[in-house]
């Protein structure tokens, strides 16, 4: 049986229900196992509560009525909490869109009496479920019921009849609950084999002094999904968002129309300028020239009529209207005709995961032909390898699935020469890598550039000399007699009396990067 036999197979048998929960069904090819009982598991923060009441609101939004049941939060505390994420919760219970069961402690409740009753909770979750005809339960969080009942044992049975009950009422539940270490057991009880089918793990690992909150598919029985863990995030309006990066397919289209660098000289370097779709890694030293090159990428497009966005997360917005002024370019006036957007962001200001999911949301509102970051590096130091790579992976295929052309720009290491970080571990996941090095030559600091490398076009492969004045880059001949440039240990042939003099004519450039 081949797998996409086996996916249809699965899919007759075991149908999914569309949580709605942005990302997530990617992850879970289709939703949750409809008419079955999924158990979220996660320790304090990862977001249970947000999922569960997420998947009912996803779910009202589509038309289809909800049962939440509580043990934790009172129905108007939960109410409260859930405004904030922009989801009316009263409104919609008046509606009779959403109804709580209410089983949360209460020292005035008159419907529970002594013991906390499970035979009688059952009867008013199905009384619920019934009455609203409701296709969607969570039930937060069974760890609460722990604490107040002595039985374990009779606990996780009654649990049993609720989730069998349930599920001959054709609901499809959800149901949290706590774990005491990200990466122990399932759940602090061990009730997942008593309830649930399929199991859901929710985290909140601190790495690097950051919260990183990942979702991982344990189990779905019978059915396909996704394996391993997957970033997420919380953010207002929407909720919880899930950014299923190492899941993503190469599915893109190529393109073979050619967009100018800015730079009549670096489009000749190029073979005719970069390819629409390309993935630009521009890498060099403190000063090189490389939010310039940026410049002359965003102007060069701007005079063509793209649209184009950069993203600052080293200078403000001023500043870079302020440097593009001296090299003869008017940013303020590009925003004004609207085919320009800066966005500057503090790196530090949010986690990695939230800068993707902000910049993806600008690109698909703005709708650019030209994307530029400026610089990975300040982002790479606010975050760990893993997250630094998802985050490029992520980034590329946004682009690259847009037929956006995309510049990134990356600070070596060493002043003469040396991969940065960065540079080293997303090298891979570009198209095309420009090197701006310095050269010392005989007591002089010049300027040199390379096309490391360009996919699916011949392109020069000498180092060129270039300067920087007021009108921006100018790239002149290749430096000749000259090796140990890209490692920075420079040695020189015998120059003759033209070469020892052909740089004291250039302008001492301004810093640029």
């Amino acid at each position: 049986m081949t797998d996409t036999t086996a996916a249809d197979s699965a899919a007759k048998l075991f149908p999914k229900l569309p949580t709605g929960i942005e990302g997530f069904d990617g992850i879970a090819e289709g939703g949750l196992p409809a008419g079955r009982t999924t158990l979220v598991g996660g320790t304090a923060g990862s977001g249970k509560t947000i999922f569960a009441a997420q998947f009912l609101a996803e779910g009202i939004r589509t038309g289809e009525k909800g049962v939440f049941i509580t043990f934790e939060e009172s129905p108007a505390e939960l109410s409260r909490n859930l405004a904030s994420l922009g989801w009316d919760v009263d409104a919609w219970e008046a509606s009779g869109a959403w109804t709580y069961v209410d089983g949360s402690p209460d020292d005035e409740a008159t419907d529970v009496v002594g013991d906390f009753d499970l035979g009688a909770l059952l009867a008013r979750i199905v009384r619920a479920v019934r009455q609203t005809g409701a296709k969607r339960v969570s039930i937060d969080s069974v760890n609460a019921l722990f604490s107040r009942l002595p039985n374990p044992e009779k606990l996780r049975a009654e649990l049993y009849r609720i989730s069998r009950a349930l599920r001959e009422l054709g609901a499809t539940t959800l149901v949290t609950a706590e774990r005491l270490d990200d990466y122990g057991e399932v759940s602090r009880y061990g009730i997942e084999e008593f309830v649930a089918d399929n199991v859901i793990l929710l985290r909140n690992t601190l790495q690097d002094e950051r919260r990183r909150r990942t979702v991982e598919i344990l189990k779905f029985r019978g059915t396909p999904h996704q394996r391993g863990e997957f970033p997420f995030t919380i953010v207002s309006e929407k909720g919880v968002v899930v950014l299923p990066l190492s899941a993503m397919k190469l599915t893109q289209r190529s393109s073979t129309t050619r967009v100018t660098s800015g730079i009549a000289e670096l489009d000749e370097m190029l073979g005719g300028g970069y390819f629409r779709d390309s993935i630009i890694l521009l890498s060099g030293a403190t000063g090189t020239g490389k939010t310039l090159t940026v410049t002359h990428f965003v102007a060069g497009g701007v005079a063509k009529g793209d649209r184009c966005i950069l993203f600052a997360f080293e200078e403000s917005r001023e500043q870079l209207i302020r440097n593009a002024r001296s090299w003869g370019h008017d940013f303020e006036g590009m925003e004004e005709s609207g085919l320009l957007r800066i966005i500057p962001v503090y790196p530090h200001a949010m986690p990695l995961e939230d800068h993707l999911l902000r910049m993806r949301w600008a690109i698909e509102e703005f709708k650019p032909q030209r994307v530029a970051v400026d610089s990975l590096s300040a982002l790479e130091r606010v975050t760990e390898l893993r997250s630094f790579r998802e985050f490029m992976l992520g980034l590329t295929s946004l682009l690259k699935h847009g037929e956006i052309a995309g510049m990134v720009t990356s600070t070596a290491s060493s002043i003469l020469g040396g991969h940065s970080i960065t540079e080293k571990h997303i090298s891979t996941l570009t198209d095309t890598i420009l090197l701006l090095r310095y050269v010392e030559m005989y007591g002089e600091l010049r300027r040199g550039l390379l096309i490391l490398k360009m996919r699916g076009s011949p392109h020069d492969t000498t180092i060129r000399e270039y300067t920087i004045d007021a009108d921006g880059m100018h790239v002149g001949q290749p430096f000749h007699g000259t090796s140990g440039i890209l490692s920075g240990n420079v040695t020189h042939a015998r120059a003759t009396d033209d070469e020892e003099h052909a740089g004291q004519g250039a302008q001492a450039g301004t810093e640029t990067g």
